[in-house]
């Protein structure tokens, strides 16, 4: 992977944005979960009128594919009801859940032709797995999941993320790849979070960031991506996304985010087309 030289050109605004609609999560995956998510977290600031509003008008200004993300994004008392909003404004919808525990409902929201999935998987031996999420059970049921899914014929991508010195990533990989899974992306740990072993900083990011992708945060906070949430640019909520993707600062901040040579790492889609969203080297798979 290479760093180019020159300044980077990024569109202004992004097609794909991620939607971090809750704190909460049923793991607590203490060594490297950059939302610091858990059981006692909360769902922020953001109602759910002004997710729907957000939502709203991303549709409007270009936003192409929205995913939600926290936090566990199904524990939000309205993820369906967001879920259908932006469904209903023609957006392609990404969840990007630990599949810890998922209901019938979602299951079948789930199955609807423009949504996919997305979760984590770290191991394919339970225990270690377990040492990541932090909770005992999660192994099993998220790969109870993973064939479930697989079953719906709903498009899925794991990410695997190098946590624990010896960790069995590869293996992991393998395993995802046999039981029917079409995109597994590696990572490592960046200093995000609970992951975080120095103040970040933007060499920490992938150079994805701010390039046709964006993040909201539980408060209405607009990052390059949700890695970049040390990076705020303004507020979806008070500013509303017109004006911060069309402002100084996202552009001073989108410029600032060495930009990588990814080309080599992106996946197509079921479309056949390069997803922003769907790369190796920028994958928020912790």
């Amino acid at each position: 992977m290479t760093i180019t030289s020159e300044a980077p050109t990024r569109q202004a605004v992004p097609e794909f944005l991620e939607l971090e609609i809750t704190g909460k999560c049923q793991l607590t995956c203490p060594s490297l979960c950059y939302a610091k998510a858990g059981p006692t977290e909360e769902h922020g600031s953001m109602t759910a009128a002004d997710w729907k509003r957000l939502i709203s008008e991303a549709a409007e200004i270009g936003v192409k594919k929205v995913q939600f993300i926290g936090g566990e994004p199904t524990m939000h008392p309205d993820f369906a009801a967001l879920m259908h909003r932006a469904l209903a404004l023609g957006l392609h919808v990404q969840v990007y859940s630990n599949l810890y525990r998922v209901k019938l409902a979602h299951w079948e929201l789930f199955e609807h032709p423009r949504v996919s999935l997305a979760t984590s998987y770290y191991s394919d031996v339970a225990e270690e797995h377990e040492r990541v999420t932090g909770r005992k059970g999660s192994h099993a049921a998220t790969r109870a999941n993973i064939v479930q899914a697989i079953s719906r014929g709903i498009p899925l991508q794991v990410g695997v993320v190098e946590t624990l010195e010896g960790q069995r990533t590869s293996e992991a990989r393998e395993e995802l790849l046999s039981l029917g899974v079409r995109t597994v992306h590696t990572d490592r740990v960046r200093s995000v979070g609970r992951g975080e072993v120095h103040d970040p900083t933007v060499d920490d990011l992938c150079g994805r960031c701010a390039d046709g992708r964006a993040a909201v945060m539980t408060d209405g906070t607009i990052t390059p991506c949700v890695l970049g949430r040390f990076l705020g640019t303004g507020n979806a909520k008070t500013d509303g996304l017109a004006a911060v993707f069309g402002g100084q600062q996202w552009a001073e901040t989108a410029a600032s985010i060495p930009r990588r040579d990814t080309s080599v790492a992106c996946t197509p889609n079921d479309s056949g087309d390069c997803d922003p969203a769907n790369t190796e080297a920028c994958d928020p798979a912790y």
